[in-house]
């Protein structure tokens, strides 16, 4: 029996915004490995394009690009950039986020509300409305939605990210039904992962942590379920939400 390759993207176009570091730089690279050709977005294009630069040397095609992800104008232009040089997109991640701690809710500010919820989920649901309806009319594709446990377990003073998250959650159900049976629509949940943010954390919660595995996760350990998301072998995966999470109760 031959060996199937079940993670192969070959030939496939993915779009991963905040690809510059974190989980969407691991996302990105592991999707470049498998074949596909990836667009970096993010706000700071130098740190797209060092991203790239190791997708390129893969022998795969990459495109930098900076875009503030709250803003409509900027995602449209993305968009555009994006089909006019690609073609297509058939793999839409989206992983730029952000995550403020204010000192208590009745010191939140409304700039500071407006732009968690711009980032975390006004940008997502206008990036992926444009895409998917075009995903829609031509041969289809998927949508990942990277999210995070504070979705589901909501922690004290971070109510805006928690419920832009948990927004994104009822997005990718909805929009699911919405686009299919072309498009899949599906959500990452991510728990603790040691990337640049927690670097912040005290030394203790970068060794420990209240999960069923009692650690946080390294970056690499979201690959395998961002490549199963993005796979053709999970055609009859969407409207999903999957749980990188180390087993948070």
């Amino acid at each position: 029996m031959d060996k199937i390759d079940y993670f192969n993207l070959t030939g496939k176009v993915a779009l991963v915004t905040g690809g510059s570091r974190g989980l969407g730089r691991e996302i990105a690279l592991a999707y470049a490995r498998q074949g596909a050709d990836v667009i970096i977005a993010s706000r700071k294009l130098e740190a797209c394009q060092e991203v790239v630069s190791e997708i390129t040397a893969m022998g795969r095609r990459a495109l930098p690009f900076s875009c503030h992800m709250g803003k409509w104008a900027e995602i449209e232009t993305l968009v555009q950039t994006v089909y006019a040089e690609f073609g297509r997109i058939d793999i839409l991640v989206n992983n730029a986020g952000m995550s403020p701690l204010a000192p208590a809710s009745h010191e939140t500010g409304e700039a500071l509300f407006d732009k968690v919820l711009e980032v975390n989920f006004k940008g997502p649901f206008r990036l992926s409305s444009l895409v998917a309806s075009r995903m829609a009319r031509g041969d289809g594709g998927v949508v990942i939605n990277v999210s995070s446990t504070g979705a589901l377990r909501p922690l004290p003073a971070v109510v805006p990210y928690c419920g832009a998250k948990a927004a994104l959650n009822a997005m990718t159900e909805s929009m699911a039904k919405e686009y299919g049976p072309k498009v899949r629509f599906n959500t990452l949940s991510a728990g603790p992962f040691l990337t640049d943010v927690a670097k912040a954390w005290p030394v203790e919660a970068r060794e420990k942590f209240d999960n069923a595995l009692g650690r946080p996760g390294q970056p690499h350990e979201v690959v395998t379920a961002a490549l199963y998301l993005a796979s053709p072998f999970s055609s009859f995966v969407t409207g999903s939400l999957v749980r990188v999470d180390g087993g948070i109760s």
